[in-house]
């Protein structure tokens, strides 16, 4: 398509249109005597309109100062060498194209531009960066996921093992299961797993270990650690991954309780779930982890989830310091017996209480503890009876004999102090001699509590030294 002639060539059009896309004619002051469009290059539509304006009027800033500088070059020197320069134009004040330009001087002084249109190439070029832009994404989601499976996998406490089944090598394993194997996850990363076990070839093992995953009846595949000598029961899994077979693997000890055999194990989860007696399952810090239906009657709570994942403190009516007292006695001793609290509700109600406490070994992690909490409040007198028992028969007697020999206010005083003792007495007691917990139990200093031990006489010369 010709728009105009170009002057000089234009017995030569057909020459220059299959030349190149674009083809323009400036004289010496940059305005435009001709323009040829090739007619292959639709997208550049008509430009008849350009002729016999100036070329620079239709270039963006940055690349009329870029034509400017080239064409003042070749204006003054005849013999330059052609060099391509790119140029972008812009047209009705919203078309913007880039074009591939040479300068030619011809013969009457004139520049004739051969231009290439570059607008195919921009939009290979920016549907390339978006498809970059694309893969950077989905390498930045697949990492955030491997990132999210790693942190999960390792802080799981259920030991899990993530095997090739071809080659019987560990391709994940976390700390738990680790721990139980009595070895590490850097150590046994990328091992044979059945190097650590007894006794255990690999052609054997895995074979035993793709019948137990494939089997219709849930089972496992028993093995003996080689470096603890703990048993292990290894229950496989079959899955794909990106097409690939993995076997997930979950290791659970057997112990001497597992001898007692599935019945055993279904009459104690019918006590658990049948026993008037609260049951209550934490983990180390005294977390809510299971709880018995006389449990949530007590806590006044309707589901599992109401006191799920809640401290044991929420239902102690001394909070911290009696899960404190009980859970480090426990810890010590394995067991704990007889602590007198009282339990409360969700709605405020009081429920006195009897805790048996049991520290409770736990797979590959921190131990766990069991309390069975029994409520004595029918057995023991009413509150408004209980309210004296704390202050003994002698030492009523005792006041009462200073009746007429004191004035009320001194025998108040007295009357005070004798129960003033006898509830250090008693928090001393229930802590087993712990004066820091017993201070935190009255709401005391230590030091304030120090100060008191020694005004009843219930401290030692040693311990006072």
């Amino acid at each position: 398509m010709t728009a105009g002639l170009l002057p000089e060539v234009s017995t030569t059009d057909g020459l220059v249109e299959q030349a190149a896309d674009l083809a323009v004619m400036l004289d010496q002051s940059g305005e435009i005597q001709g323009i040829s469009v090739n007619s292959d290059s639709a997208s550049l539509g008509s430009l008849d309109h350009w002729v016999g304006r100036r070329f620079d009027s239709f270039l963006t800033s940055d690349s009329a100062e870029k034509f400017a500088q080239r064409f003042q070059a070749v204006l003054s020197d005849p013999d330059l060498a052609p060099r391509p320069m790119e140029l972008n134009h812009k047209d009705n004040a919203t078309w913007e194209f880039p074009v591939r330009y040479t300068l030619h001087r011809v013969g009457n002084g004139n520049i004739l531009l051969f231009g290439r249109d570059m607008q195919p190439l921009a939009e290979v070029q920016q549907r390339l960066l978006r498809e970059q832009l694309a893969r950077e994404a989905d390498q930045q989601k697949l990492r955030a996921g491997q990132t999210l499976f790693r942190i999960v996998f390792e802080e799981s406490e259920t030991p899990l093992i993530l095997l090739d089944p071809e080659k019987a090598r560990i391709e994940e394993i976390n700390s738990a299961a680790a721990s139980l194997l009595g070895s590490t996850v850097e150590t046994l990363s990328g091992n044979i797993l059945p190097q650590a076990f007894d006794g255990r070839r690999r052609n054997e093992f895995m074979e035993a270990m793709r019948a137990a995953a494939t089997s219709d009846i849930e089972c496992g595949v028993e093995a003996v650690s080689r470096r603890n000598g703990r048993i292990l029961n290894l229950r496989p899994r079959f899955f794909r991954v990106a097409g690939d077979l993995v076997l997930l693997c979950r290791l659970d000890v057997v112990d001497d309780g597992a001898s007692a055999g599935p019945e055993f194990s279904n009459l104690l989860l019918s006590l658990y779930g049948a026993t008037a007696d609260a049951v209550v399952l934490t983990d180390a810090k005294g977390i809510i982890r299971e709880a018995n239906d006389a449990f949530l009657t007590m806590a006044d709570a309707m589901q599992i989830r109401d006191v799920q994942d809640q401290s044991m403190a929420e239902f102690l009516m001394r909070g911290s310091v009696d899960l404190k007292l009980m859970l480090d006695s426990a810890a010590q001793k394995g067991r704990m017996g007889h602590y007198a609290a009282q339990v409360k509700s969700t709605i405020g109600t009081r429920t006195d209480v009897d805790i048996s406490i049991a520290r409770l070994r736990q797979q590959g992690g921190e131990p766990g503890f069991g309390l069975i909490i029994r409520d004595v409040s029918a057995s023991q007198a009413p509150e408004s009876e209980r309210a004296h028992v704390m202050v003994s028969d002698e030492a009523m007697q005792n006041v009462m004999d200073l009746v007429g020999t004191r004035s009320l206010k001194e025998l108040v005083s007295a009357t005070s102090e004798v129960v003033e003792k006898l509830c250090i007495e008693t928090a001393v007691r229930l802590t087993d001699n712990n004066r820091v917990a017993a201070a935190e139990m009255l709401g005391l200093s230590r030091q304030s509590l120090y100060v008191k031990l020694r005004k009843y006489g219930l401290i030692t010369p040693s311990e006072d030294g």
